[in-house]
């Protein structure tokens, strides 16, 4: 059967009118409510396994949140789904683990790019075809970091599909690997890692639509093994308020088009 002709998509569940045209993709599904009570009217529309929907409305316009789990396979599930129902904007709410020694516990990070160390963008695209963010949702992202005057920074970050590779490369049978691209990483000043932003960029260039990814920086290991003080944070409020903004000024230009 045609996906885009289900009366509900197969696994978030949502049908045609449940979802808007802008959308913020958390990973925890837990996350959902919270980012739901920014909006107008919120309503749990949906949950099925890792998927968590919820639907309101920003400056009038209909904007949903929908939870992706972890890792770039059901990432790009959602927005697959989410885009036969006519979502047409996305934003990217997660956290990372910093790598350059700049990027400090508490910070936002901006994605201007993401390095594919995952599978789910080579179905997708030929490995030389880089992940980049829609020019426009990034610069948003950016412009709602400026206007509410939050530590931030804006770069590329690395996406991979093992977290445990990032954090115990060393037992790994394939060290080797992990190690020196991780020292590559480092030297090509990529600010954080995470795991989905990659696959999303990709997935939204195959379905033309725009994608843009801002995160909340728990720890930053590299940091801590250079001896720089640093305390872990989970508080993601700084890095969702920036999103909610980003929406707003996406939508206000929209309108003025």
């Amino acid at each position: 059967m045609n996906e885009q002709a289900r009366e509900k998509q197969f696994h978030i569940q949502c049908a045609q009118g449940e979802v808007g045209g802008y959308c913020i993709l958390p990973g925890d599904p837990g996350r959902c409510e919270a980012i739901a009570r920014r909006f107008d009217s919120p309503v749990h529309v949906q949950t099925n396994r890792e998927y968590v929907t919820w639907t309101g409305t920003l400056l009038g316009e209909p904007v949903s949140v929908v939870s992706t789990g972890i890792g770039g396979p059901s990432a790009a599930i959602a927005m697959e789904e989410l885009a036969n129902l006519g979502v047409h904007t996305f934003v990217r709410v997660g956290t990372c683990g910093g790598i350059d020694l700049s990027v400090q516990s508490g910070d936002v990070v901006v994605a201007t790019g993401a390095v594919r160390m995952e599978g789910t963008s080579r179905e997708y695209a030929p490995i030389e075809w880089p992940a980049v963010p829609d020019f426009g949702v990034a610069s948003a992202l950016v412009e709602a970091c400026r206007t509410l005057g939050c530590s931030w920074h804006a770069g590329v970050v690395q996406c991979k599909d093992s977290f445990y590779g990032q954090h115990s490369p060393s037992r790994m049978p394939v060290s080797y690997e992990l190690e020196q691209k991780w020292e590559a990483w480092k030297r090509l000043g990529v600010l954080a890692s995470e795991m989905e932003s990659a696959a999303l960029f990709t997935v939204a260039a195959a379905r033309k639509v725009r994608c843009g990814s801002v995160f909340h920086v728990i720890w930053n290991q590299e940091r801590e093994a250079a001896g720089l003080d640093q305390k872990e944070s989970h508080d993601t409020e700084a890095a969702i308020t920036v999103g909610v903004e980003a929406l707003n000024i996406l939508i206000k230009q929209d309108r003025r088009k």
